[in-house]
């Protein structure tokens, strides 16, 4: 009877932590944001626009290759508006870069947004943008940059660089 009692609690424990980890994978499916911040609502407002690429591309806006971290996570593919990039304008509806993330199908998927300036400090709607000294290895001076993750939750914060959900796995190697 004590055998019978302990098959039972462990297979009551195995289905509670079977239902646990389903319930958490489809949360996560479920909440695009992490942490939903107001900024992130109003860029979600300001920028869905940019759902399909083509109106990033219709824009000015051009690829770059994917980013990776080094330590895991990505940007993914950056689109960027040179022109914006040089205007030093923060302008909510025109993001320096819109970020996808390449999917398995060969389609783009939108994940976030980044704003670029040489001004700083810099802020938007009261999040301070962050700082790269140069040289970086973008080639560029200094400047200040703000992700946000609008379309894609992102566990290490709404504002950070790299996010450990995205990833590059399905660029396309680029033509020579």
């Amino acid at each position: 009877m004590t055998s019978n009692f302990c098959i039972r609690l462990l297979a009551a424990a195995v289905v509670t932590a079977a239902c646990t980890s389903l319930a958490r994978a489809h949360q996560e499916d479920a909440a695009p944001i992490s942490g939903d911040s107001p900024l992130a609502g109003k860029v979600r407002a300001a920028n869905s626009r940019f759902l399909d690429v083509k109106a990033a591309t219709a824009e000015g806006y051009a690829p770059i290759p994917c980013a990776s971290g080094i330590t895991g996570g990505a940007m993914g593919i950056h689109y960027v508006n040179g022109q914006y990039l040089k205007d030093d304008k923060i302008d909510i509806a025109r993001p320096e870069a819109v970020m996808y993330e390449p999917m398995a199908d060969g389609t783009l998927k939108l994940v976030a947004v980044e704003y670029i300036t040489s001004k700083g400090p810099a802020s938007l709607d009261g999040q301070l943008f962050n700082f790269n000294s140069a040289p970086n290895r973008y080639g560029l001076g200094e400047f200040y940059e703000l992700h946000v993750w609008a379309w894609k939750g992102n566990p290490t914060g709404t504002f950070a660089d790299m996010n450990p959900k995205v990833s590059c796995e399905h660029a396309m190697a680029p033509t020579q």
